[in-house]
């Protein structure tokens, strides 16, 4: 055990993971300079490069890549010594969690989520924040909000990133809409008015990709509006096609509201959503635990 410690252990395991210095500096909080010197030292400790050059880019050497689970293994059991007695005080806690993720999120994990969480913290407290146009990881770099929840693709790579349920886009129509009727089809969707949802102002995406390329078929989108709750009435006397995630639908009172789900008449790739957070967060362990409660109640929540 001469020549290192639990600290140093987690630069390596950070190293090994990332084949990056510049991107485990970030990571860890560190500058690059600080990150080369643990680096170094790490190479005397063990006489291993640890990471050696391939082309441009660092990978881990066989010795350090025969290591990384064992040292992992280490610093998780480490860290859960330090977990245990921190989520063992979560009682007499009032942490407050600040989520950024869009109203079809928050509808469907917003009071689930705090019921799972004050069953252990009883005076934690849940805010949910609006989703915005511009990138979330500055947000998480500046601790504005403790995690976001959303399918961006704009993150930066040292976001932490977790999947947590996929959805799939459906359509939404009146009950005795006349496309019931007739079938839905691509043929008898493009006869129909439609209402994009998208907080970006978004009017088209993969779903006239799909009509465009496989079928020769452009379908009418007249309307967009930022949130799903506004159209639920309003469609009620139209024949308007709204589509919508299915966890969005989930929650639709149908039979009340006088409208109907269907399928798409082709097959549409499933939007990944995932809960994100700073490497900052990675071992705190009051933090983890809010991620696994997250997991385990979206989990739950899966239509």
């Amino acid at each position: 055990m001469r020549g290192y410690d639990l600290d140093l252990l987690r630069f390596l395991q950070v190293l090994i993971e990332e084949q990056s210095v510049s991107v485990a500096a970030r990571r860890m909080n560190v500058s690059e300079p600080a990150m080369s010197r643990h680096l170094g030292k790490l190479r005397a400790v063990f006489g291993d490069p640890i990471l050696v050059p391939s082309g441009r880019h660092l990978i881990a050497s066989a010795f350090a890549l025969g290591i990384r689970d064992r040292v992992q293994e280490v610093v998780r059991l480490a860290d859960g010594l330090i977990e245990t007695r921190a989520l063992a005080d979560l009682r007499n806690m009032a942490p407050k969690f600040t989520i950024r993720a869009n109203d079809v999120v928050i509808a469907a994990l917003a009071l689930p989520l705090l019921e799972a969480l004050r069953k252990d913290c009883p005076n934690c407290e849940l805010v949910f924040a609006p989703e915005f146009d511009d990138e979330a990881n500055q947000a998480l770099r500046d601790d504005v909000i403790d995690l976001y929840i959303g399918a961006t693709d704009t993150l930066k790579p040292e976001i932490r990133r977790q999947t947590i349920f996929y959805n799939v886009m459906k359509i939404l129509v009146r009950k005795n809409h006349p496309i019931i009727a007739k079938g839905i089809s691509p043929e008898t969707l493009i006869h129909y008015d439609h209402i994009s949802v998208s907080r970006r102002g978004r009017a088209h995406g993969p779903i006239d990709r799909i009509l465009r390329d496989q079928y020769s078929l452009e379908r009418r989108v007249v309307l967009v509006v930022p949130n799903y709750k506004a159209m639920i009435d309003s469609i009620r006397s139209t024949d308007f096609i709204v589509t919508l995630p299915d966890m969005a639908l989930s929650h639709v009172p149908l039979n009340e509201t006088g409208l109907e789900v269907f399928d798409y008449p082709f097959a549409l790739p499933r939007v990944e959503a995932f809960q994100a957070w700073h490497p900052r967060r990675d071992n705190d362990p009051v933090h983890r635990w809010l991620r696994e409660t997250l997991f385990k109640v979206a989990k739950t929540i899966q239509v």
